[in-house]
């Protein structure tokens, strides 16, 4: 079995969720902020969750105010962005930390599987990994690449 299913996180509802329940989907992972440059990517992974994921397709939120502390709300703060602002209806989980001693072992995982350019470390907000049906990670995206950019790598990986 895949190590991701093995994995839980807190969703922004207090509630652990096990990525077990992702089995047999694609998942794309992403840290995200909500005072962030990118932030408007927000809108762009909806429009690509919304397209595919009756197709077997998922995204995974991860707040994180590591990176110039643009994550700095509560959860109710960070939903109200998500859900009010961008009309996200993916999960979006509790903040983590995403480098560092305090990594969740998502991340600390992730990198260790789909190192960067600049190696494990994740380098700013909206860095993305796609992870196969089979809970293996395939695919590392910087944060600059626009979610649209990402379909093609998507609809690959939901053919299998």
């Amino acid at each position: 079995m895949s190590e991701f299913y093995k994995l839980a996180a807190e969703g922004l509802d207090g509630q652990v969720v096990s990525f077990d329940t992702c089995k047999g989907q694609v998942v794309l992972v992403v840290n995200t902020a909500s005072l962030c440059g990118f932030t408007p990517q927000y809108a762009g992974l909806e429009a690509l969750y919304r397209k595919y994921r009756d197709q077997g397709f998922v995204i995974l939120g991860f707040p994180c105010n590591q990176f110039g502390h643009q994550e700095p709300g509560d959860a109710a703060a960070i939903a109200a962005t998500c859900r009010a602002r961008y009309g996200v209806t993916f999960p979006v989980f509790a903040k983590v930390e995403v480098n560092g001693a305090g990594a969740h072992p998502l991340f600390a995982w992730l990198t260790q599987v789909l190192p960067g350019w600049f190696g494990r470390r994740i380098r700013w907000n909206f860095t993305k990994f796609l992870i196969d049906r089979e809970g293996h990670p395939r695919r590392r995206f910087a944060p600059h690449t626009r979610p649209a950019q990402l379909e093609r790598a998507i609809a690959k990986a939901l053919r299998g």
